[in-house]
């Protein structure tokens, strides 16, 4: 099978780790710079390049798109999609997750678990908005961050107002959303694929950290989850329409709430702590739905 791997940086673990599974199962795994891939949209003949050759040929396409290309990642992704390769996520789903604020609405409105979560445009109805979401403190996100960027704790109303006024001036989107403390600063990720949960991990912030990211210096270690918790990663994977995702979850007292559903999620994190070959999960998943698809348009 011809796989084509869309990655601005091919040396990072996650990719290498999918590129040398793919390869070591006889497959032939592309990886292109997503910026440097250009398109002719038409109703006959379109096209897609990378450096001048045309992309042509591939049964499927992972898409590894970073947060601060999403747009021009996905419209990649959607002429592959046009053009006949299969997708491990499609646009319309990874759309629906990098959307914060969207994500939130599908899995509130199917009734999920979330923390309180406000919005708003306007700074003239802070300390409301404040109310809404418990009060100080409280966690107030770039509906853009990625990888616990543009996440801040307003301990105390005061500094959390300054920080959405400051925001605001900037013309920045946020949410704002309750702090859970009896989560400890920890959360949990469960990698999702094909609909199963296939390893988790708890992930607990530095010293003085309430951000649990790893990026952050954060510590991971494997995790047994619950029975409602998997239910939780797997129906949320589904209201996305992620075929692989992580879900990053919150042990509260009134159960877990979604805080995240990433659709490109790292495996270091994941395959360390659990000892779990997640990216052979990965790419047997493929080998199992772009086959098919690769078989039937033989056949």
């Amino acid at each position: 099978m011809k796989i084509l791997m869309m990655a601005r940086n091919p040396k990072l673990y996650s990719h290498q780790r999918l590129l040398a599974v793919a390869t070591s199962r006889g497959h032939q795994l592309d990886i292109i710079n997503t910026l440097q891939v250009y398109m002719n949209i038409a109703p006959h003949n379109p096209q897609i390049k990378y450096r001048g050759e045309s992309i042509k040929g591939y049964d499927a396409v992972i898409p590894r798109i970073g947060a601060s290309i999403t747009m021009y990642g996905l419209a990649v992704l959607r002429q592959l999609e046009i053009m006949g390769v299969w997708p491990l996520n499609d646009a319309v789903s990874i759309g629906r997750s990098r959307d914060k604020l969207r994500c939130m609405q599908i899995l509130a409105r199917r009734g999920i678990g979330l923390p309180l979560t406000g919005f708003a445009h306007s700074t003239a109805y802070t300390d409301d908005m404040i109310e809404m979401v418990g009060g100080a403190p409280l966690v107030i996100k770039l509906l853009e961050g990625t990888q616990g960027l543009g996440v801040v704790l307003g301990e105390t109303r005061s500094s959390a107002r300054s920080v959405i006024e400051a925001f605001r001036k900037v013309n920045v989107n946020i949410l704002l959303q309750e702090y859970i403390k009896e989560a400890g600063a920890s959360d949990i990720r469960c990698i999702v694929v094909g609909g199963k949960v296939v390893a988790s991990m708890m992930r607990t912030g530095a010293s003085g950290e309430f951000r649990s990211n790893l990026h952050r210096g954060g510590t991971a270690q494997k995790v047994k989850i619950s029975p409602e918790e998997r239910a939780v990663a797997v129906r949320s994977a589904h209201l996305m329409g992620l075929n692989v995702c992580g879900v990053d979850m919150l042990r509260t007292n009134h159960g877990p709430v979604v805080m995240e559903v990433n659709s490109s999620p790292g495996l270091e994190g994941i395959e360390t702590s659990t000892g779990i070959d997640v990216a052979t999960k990965i790419i047997e998943y493929i080998e199992t739905h772009a086959g098919k698809k690769s078989n039937h348009q033989k056949g």
